[in-house]
């Protein structure tokens, strides 16, 4: 059980989600209405509690980029967004070894073929799967216009007939549409290890909504808890 509140752009809102439990928080560093710089980061980090996961979500695959934000902002974890590309979790594991938490994203089109959507998704599954580098995989929703935040929910059906098949024992977090209405039905079908959420608990684009928070938060540890003998329950990041 692992629930990550994305897309902070101030300490505020990242301070309401530890408040409210959140096991991880998300900054974007691509371009986005949620963007942050290095500097705002590193402010807001330094305020928050260690036991907190900071994750840096980046969109680039420049390693030199993303080694330099990740120690500049003291990251936990790094969120791959732009595309799979194992050499780059390689050398970002080679770089910070176990200690960083690497999430993979892979991205489901909502404008195509679902079909194909799956298959596509289940080759990169058994891919990372046999790679064995990322901590996680995130599966998130994607248009022609954006890669993330897109408030609509991928095929959960779907998505868990390829984890079924292909994800073996990795970690798999849902993102993608998740609301504080919906996220308890996303996990009793998808039962994933964790779940990720931004414009679904914002009161508008880069600003959170605390009621919607806490309830999100509530909402998915109550569908976690009544999930009997989930397989990945008591596994932690490194």
């Amino acid at each position: 059980m692992w629930i990550k509140i994305c897309a902070h752009t101030s300490l505020a809102d990242a301070q309401l989600a530890a408040d409210a439990c959140a096991d991880a928080i998300g900054f974007v560093f691509a371009a986005s209405p949620r963007q942050v710089t290095v500097e705002q980061v590193a402010a807001v980090v330094a305020a928050l509690p260690p036991d907190l996961t900071h994750v840096g979500v980046f969109q680039t695959r420049d390693f030199e980029e993303i080694v330099a934000a990740v120690r500049a902002a003291a990251l936990h974890g790094i969120q791959l967004h732009g595309g799979l590309d194992v050499p780059l979790i390689d050398r970002l594991r080679a770089a910070f070894g176990d200690r960083m938490f690497l999430i993979q994203t892979l991205h489901w089109p909502l404008d195509q073929d679902s079909a194909q959507t799956e298959k596509n998704l289940r080759d990169d599954l058994r891919t990372l799967r046999r790679h064995g580098g990322a901590d996680a995989v995130l599966l998130d929703a994607k248009t022609a216009t954006a890669a993330g935040g897109t408030g609509k929910p991928i095929d959960w059906k779907r998505a868990q007939e390829a984890i079924a098949a292909e994800a073996g024992k990795m970690r798999i977090i849902l993102a993608g549409g998740l609301t504080p209405e919906n996220v308890a039905q996303a996990i009793q079908t998808v039962r994933p290890w964790g779940v990720d959420v931004a414009s679904g608990v914002e009161k508008q684009p880069g600003r959170k909504d605390p009621a919607r928070v806490r309830a999100f938060i509530e909402a998915a540890r109550a569908a976690f808890a009544a999930i009997e003998n989930h397989p990945l329950t008591a596994v932690t990041p490194r």
